[in-house]
């Protein structure tokens, strides 16, 4: 026969208190876990998914609409541009590349709400059925050593600024790799195809 300890109240207050650890360590491992999968399975937060990019992400992030989203031929050319700037040190950052139109029309009542009208507002944000970043034909990058980088050799590549007023905003324009870019509009405002 089998012995059995006896079951005082002081045992049966150790059993409690380690079946309480015990319930309290697994809830947390499960809601860990719960969280993470709540993570994974929306991919992105909902401010990643409408296009913003946080600090830090570089033309070859996989992970980033407003990276990814980009039109294939515009990531293409500014990866192969990238590749041969980092033989100089200098890396893409992509401070804002797609964006979905409903974060173009935030950005542009944000600019109303800074520079005091539509029409001044208009010569940094176009209208998201004008913006050339809704569409994934923009992106506007940082540091201004890839920008210096991109004004002096970018046209191999097909990449243009094009307006004089964002030295940061650049274009895919395929024609620049023989023909050179084209001639930059002052603003949004003079381009024909924000208007």
């Amino acid at each position: 026969m089998g012995h059995t300890a006896p079951t005082t109240p002081r045992t049966v207050k150790r059993y409690a208190v380690a079946l309480l650890v015990l319930a309290a360590i697994v809830g947390t491992v499960t809601y860990r876990q719960v969280s993470s999968s709540v993570e994974v399975v929306q991919g992105h937060d909902s401010a990643a998914s409408d296009g913003t990019v946080p600090a830090g992400v570089t033309v070859f992030d996989e992970e980033h609409p407003g990276v990814t989203n980009l039109d294939p031929e515009l990531l293409r050319a500014l990866r192969a541009a990238a590749k041969d700037a980092a033989d100089n040190d200098i890396e893409f950052f992509v401070n804002s590349g797609w964006r979905s139109p409903e974060y173009q029309e935030r950005l542009l009542r944000e600019a109303v709400d800074k520079y005091g009208s539509l029409r001044e507002a208009s010569r940094w944000v176009a209208t998201p059925d004008k913006s050339a970043h809704v569409s994934g034909d923009a992106v506007d990058l940082g540091k201004s050593d890839a920008r210096a980088w991109l004004a002096k050799h970018g046209a191999a590549y097909g990449l243009c600024q094009i307006y004089r007023n964002e030295p940061w905003h650049y274009e895919l324009r395929p024609d620049a790799v023989d023909d050179g870019c084209p001639r930059r509009y002052a603003d949004p405002t003079r381009d024909p195809r924000t208007r």
